[in-house]
C-alpha cells in the first residue's frame, strides 16, 4: 500500500544540500555508479520510458537478471531521464523527432567502480562512473508529463539566473515512484547542473 501512497522504500543518492530557497535547492551529490541505456524511442515502439523494461532486466527486476553474474541487483530511486536532441543531418531517414532519450538507473553504493558491477548482457546497457555534481532541483508532484516537466525547467532555469547561478548543462528529470503510485503522491524533480 505505502508504494501507492508514494511511500519511497529504496536507497536515493546521497547528496548536501549547499543552499536552499523557496523555489529551488543547490545539492551537491556524491560520485555514483549508474547503469544507463540510450535509445530513440520510435525503436521501442514510441516509448520514451522504454528504457525502463531494458534497465529492468539488466538488474533483475523483472525476472532472472540480464548481466554476466547473474545477480540481481537492489533497485534504486530515482529513475534519470533526459533526451538529447540530434543535429539534423541529410538525408534524414525514419528520424521522426530527432531525438533519443537516455534513462539510468543509480546502482547501489557497494558498486564504487565500473568494473565492480555485473557485466550488462544487453550491449545497450553501458556502465557509467558519475562524478561529483551540483544541481539545482526542484520537486514537484502528480504525472511528470512534457507540459508540466517544460514548466518546471523554464521557471528553475530563471530562478537560477536570477540568482546568479550558471547553468551548465541540460536538465534531467528524476521519478522516484512506481508508475502505480497514484499521481498526487508521486514524487519528482527536475535537476539543471551548475557551477
Amino acid at each position: 500500500m505505502g508504494m501507492v501512497l508514494g511511500k519511497i522504500t529504496v536507497a536515493t543518492p546521497k547528496y548536501q544540500v549547499l543552499h536552499s530557497t523557496d523555489d529551488y535547492e543547490i545539492r551537491q551529490y556524491s560520485p555514483s555508479l549508474a547503469a544507463e541505456v540510450t535509445y530513440d524511442p520510435s525503436e521501442l515502439k514510441g516509448n520514451k520510458d522504454g528504457g525502463f523494461t531494458i534497465l529492468a532486466n539488466y538488474i533483475g527486476a523483472m525476472g532472472n537478471p540480464r548481466n554476466t553474474k547473474t545477480e540481481k541487483i537492489d533497485m534504486t530511486a530515482p529513475v534519470i531521464t533526459k533526451a538529447e536532441k540530434i543535429d539534423m543531418t541529410a538525408p534524414v531517414v525514419t528520424k521522426e523527432s530527432g531525438e533519443r532519450v537516455t534513462m539510468q538507473f543509480i546502482l547501489p553504493e557497494k558498486y564504487k567502480k565500473a568494473e565492480e558491477a555485473p557485466k550488462p548482457v544487453d550491449e545497450r546497457v553501458v556502465i557509467k562512473e558519475e562524478g561529483e555534481r551540483k544541481y539545482g532541483v526542484v520537486g514537484f508532484s502528480g504525472v511528470a508529463n512534457e507540459a508540466v516537466v517544460k514548466e518546471k525547467v523554464d521557471k528553475l532555469k530563471k530562478d537560477l539566473e536570477r540568482d546568479g547561478y550558471k547553468v551548465a548543462g541540460e536538465f534531467v528529470l528524476a521519478r522516484y515512484n512506481p508508475p502505480w503510485t497514484l499521481p498526487p503522491f508521486r514524487t519528482n524533480e527536475v535537476m539543471i547542473p551548475v557551477e
